[in-house]
């Protein structure tokens, strides 16, 4: 099987902070790990798929608002038409208001923040690759 693989990097914005002190909601994460699901769906089978559960999800880091967020995907298993697949969240950058209002600095190393791995489903009707 040929990897198959989806990336998307943004930054938490202060809507996206639920919390006090600026901590961002872990439905975030889930959130952009349904984005790189549908993606990843749609290179494999042309189609958009549909989430079907979860098998795990761990939240090992807080996210705050200003931090960049990377989180990545892939596909591990096709099933007839079930698509086990993995995904990972990993702070990249964070803002520095201790120096100014506009400094941030890039982490040497990314800090996993979210990991989960679940199960996607494309009927044999809409399977278009």
């Amino acid at each position: 099987m040929e990897k198959i693989t989806s990336l998307i990097r943004l930054r938490m914005g202060s809507h996206d902070a639920h919390y006090g002190g600026n901590l961002v909601d872990g439905a975030k994460m889930l959130q952009l790990f349904g984005d790189i699901a549908t993606e990843l769906l749609i290179i494999c089978d042309g189609d958009e798929g549909l989430f079907r559960s979860y098998d795990n999800i761990e939240f090992l880091a807080p996210v705050y608002a200003g931090d960049y967020i990377e989180a990545v995907g892939e596909i591990t298993n096709i099933g007839n038409t079930s698509r086990k697949m993995v995904f990972e969240a990993r702070k990249v950058v964070v803002p520095r208001p201790d120096i100014s209002v506009s400094a941030a600095d890039v982490l040497a190393e990314p800090i996993v923040v979210c990991k989960a791995s679940g199960t996607c489903v494309v009927t044999k009707d809409c399977q278009r690759k």
